[in-house]
């Protein structure tokens, strides 16, 4: 491998890591911040909701940026305001939390759009490789993110708001990787993204935008509620932190390995519906018997979501027939899939409010995952989105 191809796989590796900790970072702090801040369940659980919500609202704007400045220029710009956002938030009061939350969030929206096109237009031969690399990655991210902001913020002496802006320094190392890309000479218009408007019009682009969407929100409820489940429970919170990092982690390896062997066969609805079934094990574990083998519910889980997660941005990539297209799809897909998934960690707190427990907001997710498998079963299937089926 040449010394320019390393510095563009390790650069896009690292842009990957930062997709998920800004937001990951938020659950294990969670009652740190509460108390902190003066906030309630609901109000707790909006912080991921806000972000969630701007990676839906926000995400088309990576088609517009991409096609002004180009993809890697996107990229770049996104990681930059990462790394602002979560310094903002870092500052005192409500306000500031909520906003800097929301401008690192709109970052990654454009980010996680413009990521599989990236994938398309620099690994054009290894998409199924580079796609696990890329989820793989992304899981990373959450999962250290989870892992470390207690033992970071114990071992400084920050607080959670000198940990959390802590968190600008990956997304800066990564601005620095990625500045060759963004330097050299970008694709012209002409080569830009078609309108996504065009892929509205196409049954695949629902199918794979609810299953984005479902699966998400899913995930979402985990990264912001898990810790605290496992809190009430009885357990310590590094202990429920760990529990939460473990999950994370066994989704990397599902992450690696699912692309790969599903990318390989034209169908991917025996995978789809498969990682549903775990999902929903994991689930069930933590509702019937949280305390009892813990750590093998968070296996399942993690295995059943990093499936799920990377075989919906596998289908983003593999369904389009350029790069070009894979962009409007991922606009579409990630926008409208967000905001369904903004609406988990909210009205999962709401619910925990509203019921005094956790049987009947663990009992509900239960029932959107059902729907994901049926989303998952339709998405699978093979077709070609392209200007030809539009």
């Amino acid at each position: 491998m040449s010394l320019r191809s390393a510095v563009l796989v390790a650069g896009f590796v690292v842009a990957a890591l930062n997709l998920r900790p800004a937001i990951a970072g938020v659950s294990p702090l969670l009652d740190e911040i509460m108390d902190d801040v003066g906030l309630s369940p609901a109000g707790g659980g909006a912080i991921t909701t806000v972000m969630v919500i701007c990676l839906g609202v926000f995400g088309p704007v990576a088609p517009l940026l991409a096609r002004r400045i180009g993809l890697d220029r996107t990229l770049l710009a996104g990681l930059l305001v990462i790394a602002a956002g979560v310094a903002l938030r870092g500052l005192d009061g409500a306000p500031m939390l909520y906003l800097g939350s929301a401008l690192a969030a709109t970052a990654i929206a454009a980010m996680n759009v413009a990521m599989p096109a990236v994938v398309k237009q620099h690994f054009p031969s290894r998409i199924n490789l580079m796609t696990g690399v890329y989820v793989a990655a992304v899981v990373a991210g959450a999962a250290t993110a989870s892992a470390v902001m207690i033992p970071v913020e114990h071992a400084t002496g920050y607080g959670w708001r000198g940990v959390s802006a802590l968190l600008a320094v990956p997304a800066l190392l990564a601005a620095l990787l990625w500045l060759p890309q963004a330097l050299a000479k970008q694709a012209g218009p002409q080569n830009g993204p078609r309108p996504i408007g065009m892929v509205l019009r196409s049954r695949v682009t629902w199918y794979v935008t609810a299953l984005m969407g479902l699966q998400s929100l899913t995930f979402y409820v985990v990264l912001a509620w898990l810790p605290t489940i496992f809190l009430d429970h009885g357990l310590p919170a590094d202990q429920a932190g760990y529990l939460l990092s473990l999950t994370n982690l066994v989704q990397v390896a599902a992450s690696l390995a699912v692309p790969v062997l599903a990318g390989r066969r034209a169908s991917q609805v025996p995978y789809v519906v498969g990682a549903g079934v775990l999902t929903v094990i994991g689930y069930l574990g933590v509702l019937l018997a949280p305390l009892t083998v813990p750590w093998l519910w968070m296996i399942v889980l993690g295995i059943g979501q990093g499936a799920s997660f990377a075989l919906a941005l596998l289908i983003i990539a593999l369904r389009p027939a350029d790069p070009a297209t894979v962009t409007a799809l991922s606009a579409v897909a990630q926008s409208v899939g967000y905001v369904i998934a903004a609406l988990g960690p909210m009205l999962f707190g709401l619910l925990r409010e509203v019921s005094g427990g956790w049987s009947v907001p663990l009992i509900a997710v239960l029932g959107v995952l059902m729907v994901q498998i049926l989303a998952g079963w339709f998405a699978g299937r093979p077709a070609t989105l392209g200007k030809a089926n539009l």
